[in-house]
């Protein structure tokens, strides 16, 4: 294994799989297996999921609403898919543990640091929901900041494309992908791995990030054990 400790950051619109809203609980199990894979190879794992396929809250404040509350909105959002996740983990036979970044004690513990990390270390995936807690921070910025505070190796941010190109390949034919790339060539081209803040949190704290296709059965263990998955982000 290239990695012992990942952060893995999944969207949450991949939960929808064929669906246009919602949960595909095919998908969702296909992803614990997938994680479930590596779990038995002793990687320490921790998960930060979005709740787009529930709720975003930059779309709720196009439509009027206050975007602090519709944030807030998004944070509950994740909340129900890190516990999905984590259903489907432990039906899998997979420890886990689900830490809130707002407290939620009949459902999770609260994030605390040192306990996180103790948990990755008595070999439990750890499913951190509710984003920072703050709003005007998407998902992406929260699994920068917790990947650098567990000191995880890498970001794995599974997507549906199986890399960072030159262009959208789903829109554009003759986009070309990258196997490797550095942050300062991705703020130069304009190309959009995560948000700025996420991005930037990376770059400072020297922490890659690995762009890859999650909905590929077999492909989370491959970019663990091979260096032609994906797309490599570095400084």
């Amino acid at each position: 294994m290239k990695y012992k400790r990942i952060l893995l950051k999944l969207s949450g619109e991949s939960l929808m799989g064929e669906k246009q809203f919602g949960i595909d609980n095919n998908k969702i199990n296909s992803y614990a297996l997938q994680i479930k894979e590596i779990y038995k190879q002793g990687v320490e794992i921790a998960i930060v999921i979005g709740g787009g396929n529930i709720f975003r809250g930059v779309q709720a404040e196009e439509g009027g609403m206050d975007r602090t509350h519709g944030d807030y909105m998004g944070m509950l959002a994740t909340m129900i898919n890190s516990m999905a996740l984590q259903s489907a983990l432990e039906a899998a036979g997979v420890s886990t543990r689900l830490q809130s970044a707002i407290e939620m004690n009949k459902i999770s513990e609260p994030f605390i640091r040192r306990k996180a990390v103790r948990h990755l270390e008595k070999g439990r995936v750890v499913i951190f929901g509710a984003g920072t807690g703050n709003p005007f921070f998407t998902t992406d910025s929260a699994a920068s900041l917790r990947a650098i505070e567990i000191n995880a190796e890498v970001i794995l941010k599974g997507t549906r494309v199986d890399g960072i190109y030159t262009a959208d390949p789903e829109k554009d034919p003759t986009a070309t992908k990258f196997t490797t790339i550095t942050f300062d060539q991705v703020y130069a081209k304009g190309l959009n791995v995560m948000d700025l803040t996420a991005f930037t949190l990376c770059k400072e704290n020297d922490l890659p990030i690995i762009v890859f296709d999650m909905d590929t059965p077999g492909n989370l263990m491959k970019v663990l054990t091979t260096d032609n998955v994906g797309t490599l982000v570095h400084n």
